[in-house]
């Protein structure tokens, strides 16, 4: 895709989350736009670069490891949140790379973090993922255990625990799912609410989403 699609589709975007923000009375400076990386080349992610986008999600640490580096040595004041799931074993590598880590979901991978961040020096934020609709194949912690899993997290290792963020099922009204990720964050005392993509994200804007994660409507389809 060209520069000025790229430039043209992001300008589209962020208005509409602005307008959406505005609507639900919000301040749109509340709501900052994750561009979904994932299998796009460095030239691309330039393009976003050049039309003032510094915030990016990467869904793999490998493929994050060879694409960032260089691109964040150009622009240090880029940020790139992991929006994938993280195996303890890359744990390490993503407390290196990454500035947000959003898919904390299970107690060996806070405790995996936790020592990763004492070992590097370095303290990504970290937001909770939540498995609302409770898929047997989607990563995240039930929506029951999500209160003793920040406690764990939070309270108990110190990690920089920001928020909750969340994926909904693909056949079910996301607002559902958005306004119980925000009332588990309310009870947990968490402002940061990362939810919302592509096809859902103005809805997610009006249900208090400070992150959404838009690929598609920025980059067009994915090359398969």
């Amino acid at each position: 895709m060209s520069c000025n699609s790229i430039r043209g589709k992001l300008e589209t975007v962020r208005g509409r989350i602005a307008a959406a923000a505005r609507a639900a009375g919000r301040n749109p400076a509340e709501v900052t736009l994750v561009a979904v990386s994932k299998t796009r080349t460095p030239g691309e992610i330039e393009a976003a670069l050049a039309a003032g986008q510094r915030t990016f999600g990467e869904n793999r640490v490998q493929e994050a490891m060879a694409k960032f580096p260089a691109l964040k040595a150009a622009h240090p004041d880029l940020a790139l949140h992991l929006i994938g799931p993280l195996q303890t074993n890359k744990a390490d590598d993503a407390v290196a790379l990454f500035d947000v880590i959003e898919t904390l979901d299970r107690p060996k991978l806070a405790r995996a973090l936790a020592k990763a961040m004492a070992k590097a020096g370095r303290r990504p934020v970290c937001l909770v993922q939540i498995n609302t609709g409770e898929e047997p194949q989607k990563a995240g912690a039930p929506p029951g255990a999500a209160e003793a899993l920040v406690a764990l997290a939070r309270d108990e290792l110190g990690l920089p625990v920001a928020g909750l963020m969340c994926i909904p099922p693909v056949d079910e009204e996301p607002a559902l799912h958005f306004a119980l990720l925000g009332e588990i964050a309310r009870r947990c005392g968490l402002g940061a609410l990362s939810m919302g993509m592509s096809a859902d994200y103005e809805t997610a804007v009006r249900l208090g989403a400070t992150f959404v994660r838009v690929g598609t409507a920025i980059f067009g389809p994915r090359a398969t």
